[in-house]
């Protein structure tokens, strides 16, 4: 049994130092990529789809709801610049990996998520791993969490049908916000810049994302 335990261990390392020698050909900080070599993604997985934890695609963790590709993971995180003073928004907490990410490179994240099942795993796993500088909260109708505004940065993992007011709202000027933005089945990724009067939009990369639903966003089907 302990060889065996041995074994898939070492095969989890290895995995995990040939995704980020794969992510490395187009991410280019390497903070983002040290710290996801360091975060055991399997540890945000079910016990069924660890073994799969190091492929670069999206793993379904319930509540029909996924565990986003490591290369948008990584995309997203590079694009929101964090230097380790900002306070950051996500929405979307899901397994609570990207919180965790995120929670390395700022100093303090609020995360928010609509599945009550989700959001308990979510906060066992992260305080299993020691995070201290993350609140995991349950959504609400209004988008975003008003209670901790203003944020630095504003990461957004699920899919709107147009970039919210209500979360440029919640941004400092200066602030920047990665959200995917389209159909419920297209989208693309956009960087977002507030500036003092509006902001500015920066298309990333096409992607697929589940759809946010709450005001200015999607309702449920």
């Amino acid at each position: 049994m302990g060889s065996a335990s041995s074994r898939s261990i070492a095969n989890l390392k290895a995995a995990r130092e040939r995704l980020i020698e794969e992510l490395r050909r187009e991410i280019s900080d390497e903070r983002v990529l040290g710290i996801m070599a360091k975060i055991p993604r399997e540890a945000f997985l079910p016990i069924s789809n660890r073994h799969l934890a190091y492929e670069d695609r999206p793993l379904p963790i319930g509540e029909g709801q996924t565990i986003s590709q490591p290369f948008i993971t990584a995309l997203m995180t590079q694009a929101l610049e964090l230097v380790g003073t900002e306070k950051v928004l996500e929405l979307g907490t899901g397994s609570g990996y990207q919180a965790a990410i995120l929670a390395e490179l700022a100093q303090q994240v609020i995360t928010i998520e609509r599945f009550p099942s989700l959001a308990r795993n979510a906060k066992r796993t992260l305080a299993r791993l020691g995070y201290t500088n993350i609140q995991v909260h349950l959504a609400e109708k209004t988008l975003g969490w008003r209670a901790e505004a203003p944020y630095n940065a504003i990461m957004i993992t699920a899919a709107a049908p147009r970039i919210p007011q209500e979360l440029i709202n919640q941004l400092t000027v200066g602030g920047r916000m990665v959200i995917p933005v389209g159909s419920r089945w297209e989208q693309d990724l956009l960087y977002v810049l507030k500036q003092k009067q509006g902001f500015t939009v920066k298309n990333l990369t096409p992607c697929r994302f589940v759809p946010l639903i709450g005001e200015e966003a999607w309702t449920e089907e």
